[in-house]
């Protein structure tokens, strides 16, 4: 205790803290500044640029297109007076007294403490410094530095990360080991993997499709290896301001499908293993890596781009956190941890209420202004002990993206989750230029993809939304020469 009572001058009493810098945390604490205007909020990150949304359309009841934009944190304290920005990470947290401890000495007193501190990437080992995972700003330079002096690479994971990246390189050899049957498994199922692999091939000058979204350009912030894992998430256009250029003329992608990494060996343990290989014909290389299938391959360096772990540490200590099975702070239908006055939104926390049918948590942009815009809510309804409900957001799961140089429109059960075998898959697909998939089930439509300029996704949330039977269409519902909103207006 004695350190605690040593920093009682710099003690505040606070309504409101949050942690985090990120899309979850920034939107949390906006909404928070600008509906209690007479309280101070306090937002703490442990980056000096915050992430803010910017462009924000409503295209759809649910669907919403944004771009993200790093700023400084003063950009913020000069919209929200009572908005403070403390750059300082979390030391420690003592729940049950509503006592907060920043690393850099100050000591709050919150009423209601919101965190949203995101997720780090999990990688295939750690320490090692051929290993390189991207998640935030400074990963993906360090990658844009490592690859330009590289011939061949490795990638290892099928994640929107994953498959922006391989698309992106150019200039040199991609390895790409995916554990699941195709490409892009977490968004998509095979027929659009299919669809999309062209793309891969294809020159660049072709694919550069016109664009709606604004390239966000990324500036590097931290430069200490140490910080790693605290900076926020990349936005959708990350890759944009960076050039991604390796040694090599010629880009080759070799794909393989239900595979993963056995072993990954440095240059010195591969050639004393005793691997029956002809280490000659390999090469010389910084590090080796072994696949579940039996190949090695040398290269520069491994991208371990396989998903997220909830940046959860600071927080467990001495408290009470019920976490979730993929270790997420377990929330309740008003963004409420099991920690009383403790709220959580964004990558770090876990929806632990009874989901609607036709909505999934998955670690998204999307999703992390959601959870953040409707945990003020929660906040702010209880200090005002006005009544919530849960917001329309979560009653399907909607998301706009690219994949490649297409627009991506992602409804519901998209990808048949959950479903078994009972359902049902109609599939239009015009080569190069659209992918059209709707998921039905006992005749009504509960999930949708959509690739390409469709213009489609309004008509299909309605139907969606609505849960009207629609047996008697059939394979009608994707004639292309009907005008199917005609039908259902």
């Amino acid at each position: 205790h004695t350190e605690l009572r040593t920093s009682m001058a710099s003690d505040k009493q606070v309504t409101f803290v949050i942690v985090g810098g990120g899309i979850a945390g920034v939107t949390c604490a906006e909404q928070i500044a600008s509906q209690f205007a007479s309280d101070e909020v306090y937002l703490l990150t442990a980056s000096p640029l915050v992430k803010a949304v910017t462009n924000f359309k409503q295209v759809s009841k649910t669907l919403e297109e944004f771009d993200i934009e790093e700023q400084p944190s003063s950009v913020l304290e000069e919209k929200y007076p009572n908005l403070k920005v403390l750059q300082s990470a979390v030391k420690l947290l003592r729940a049950k007294e509503h006592l907060l401890q920043a690393e850099n000495g100050q000591t709050f007193h919150y009423k209601k403490l919101c965190i949203c501190s995101g997720a780090r990437p999990k990688l295939l080992t750690q320490d090692n410094p051929h290993v390189l995972g991207i998640r935030d700003t400074d990963s993906a330079q360090e990658f844009q530095k490592r690859l330009s002096k590289a011939k061949r690479i490795v990638v290892i994971g099928n994640g929107g990360i994953a498959l922006e990246l391989v698309y992106e390189v150019e200039g040199c050899e991609v390895i790409w080991a995916i554990k699941d049957k195709a490409i892009g498994n977490t968004f998509f199922d095979a027929g659009a993997a299919q669809f999309l692999i062209p793309s891969l091939e294809a020159d660049k000058k072709e694919r550069s499709l016109p664009c709606k979204r604004a390239p966000s350009t990324l500036v590097s912030t931290l430069t200490h290896s140490e910080h790693w894992g605290l900076g926020s998430a990349l936005g959708p256009d990350w890759h944009e301001g960076i050039e991604l250029r390796g040694t090599v003329q010629v880009c080759v992608h070799n794909i393989f499908t239900l595979c993963e990494v056995d072993t990954i060996y440095t240059q010195q343990e591969f050639l004393q293993s005793q691997l029956d290989t002809k280490k000659s014909e390999l090469g010389l290389w910084p590090t080796y890596v072994q696949l579940t299938n039996g190949k090695i391959y040398g290269c520069d360096f491994v991208v371990s781009a396989t998903g997220v772990v909830p940046n959860t540490d600071p927080f467990l200590s001495g408290n009470n956190f019920e976490l979730a099975g993929d270790h997420g702070l377990r929330v309740d239908d008003q963004m409420r941890t099991s920690e009383q006055d403790v709220y959580a939104a964004g990558d770090v926390c876990t929806a632990g209420w009874e989901p609607s049918a036709l909505w999934q948590q998955m670690r998204l942009w999307t999703q992390a202004r959601q959870m953040g815009w409707y945990a003020s809510r929660c906040m702010a309804a209880d200090v005002l002990e006005e009544p919530i409900e849960l917001d329309f957001c979560f009653e399907l799961f909607s998301h706009i993206t690219k994949f490649f140089s297409y627009k991506g429109v992602l409804l519901g059960k998209f990808n048949a989750q959950g479903l078994g075998q009972d359902h049902e898959l109609l599939v239009r697909c015009t080569k190069g230029q659209e992918y059209v998939k709707l998921v039905l089930t006992g005749g009504r439509m509960v999930g949708a993809v959509l690739i390409g300029e469709t213009d489609l996704e309004e008509t299909f949330e309605n139907l969606i939304l609505n849960q009207m039977d629609l047996s008697r269409y059939g394979e009608e519902l994707l004639n292309p020469n009907i005008d199917i909103e005609d039908y259902f207006d």
